[in-house]
């Protein structure tokens, strides 16, 4: 799909800015509505495109040999990801919340590790442990007064989003030969979208959603762009075998929210976040970037595998 050099680069780029500019578009989307049912709307809207997409060159699903495997995808990637994420977002700083949610990257090489039996490098284990302590230090923030009243709850959703998000992506590695991609991305994100949207009407009300301008363009933005289209681009990246090196980058992501979040949404670069911030940023990298193929043992014990 993505052929050209530079328009690989040029893909990289707007998937970056999409996934981090996103939580300040849902943060400003939570001023006007309740946040299970935001997570829910969002979700099926961006669910639609992307079922379009499926249908249009995803091939033929078998949904009554796959629908267990569809069922732990929507759980785990939409209903408890993107509800907690929003609930999360609601609670923090923006930048704060995509801070410990892109801990994921991280607790996928560890939980692949457990589950996959990929290997566990001294490098990602570093990786791994500069990533708590990121957690940690945003978590010391709350202490330190530099979050919001409430934020503890706030960053035990966050890390909770980002443990199910693991969970998914370990899960849709296990299951990727069996179900093509498009339709494993788009069948959850609409079921999802909708389980959401029915745990959001029993308890919030729709009443409390103010459709005006600002919610529509979040709306709008995080569903469409935010999550149809960049996950579209991630899937062309993929196709075109870019995959290892979006996620050796994807650190790029927090610092894009980050930023975002204090020029647009006047949030505050407290000590704790920027520290944070740097390790979590560390944390991903080592994790993710570019491994050794030979000569570094495993921290197991056993030769490293590629993730």
């Amino acid at each position: 799909m993505f052929a050209d050099r530079r328009l690989v680069v040029l893909a990289f780029v707007v998937l970056v800015v999409l996934w981090g500019s996103s939580f300040s578009a849902l943060k400003v989307g939570l001023e006007y509505s309740p946040p299970v049912l935001f997570a829910g709307i969002r979700s099926i809207l961006g669910g639609l495109v992307m079922l379009l997409a499926a249908v249009l060159w995803g091939g033929s699903p078998k949904f009554r040999r796959d629908w267990r495997v569809f069922a732990l995808l929507s759980a785990l990637n939409v209903v408890f990801f993107l509800g907690l994420q929003t609930l999360a977002i609601m609670r923090l700083p923006s930048g704060s919340a995509a801070v410990l949610i892109y801990l994921q990257p991280i607790l996928v090489g560890l939980l692949a590790w457990l589950f996959l039996s990929e290997g566990l490098t001294t490098r990602k284990v570093f990786g791994l442990l500069l990533g708590f302590s990121g957690i940690a230090a945003v978590s010391a923030g709350g202490l330190l007064g530099d979050l919001p009243p409430g934020a503890t709850l706030g960053v035990a959703l966050g890390v909770g989003a980002a443990l199910s998000w693991a969970l998914g992506t370990v899960y849709f590695k296990k299951a990727q030969e069996r179900v093509a991609t498009l339709w494993a991305v788009a069948v959850p994100f609409l079921a999802g979208g909708i389980v959401l949207t029915a745990l959001g009407l029993l308890v919030e009300s729709p009443a409390e959603i103010v459709w005006n301008a600002p919610f529509t363009a979040s709306l709008l933005y995080s569903s469409l762009l935010g999550t149809a289209v960049a996950w579209l681009i991630w899937l062309g990246l993929v196709r075109s075998g870019e995959a290892s090196r979006v996620s050796a980058y994807i650190f790029f992501v927090p610092l894009v929210a980050v930023l975002i979040g204090a020029i647009f949404l006047d949030e505050t670069l407290s000590p704790s976040l920027l520290v944070g911030a740097a390790l979590v940023v560390a944390g991903i990298y080592l994790a993710n970037g570019p491994q050794p193929d030979e000569g570094e043992a495993s921290a197991t014990g056993k030769e490293p595998k590629a993730s």
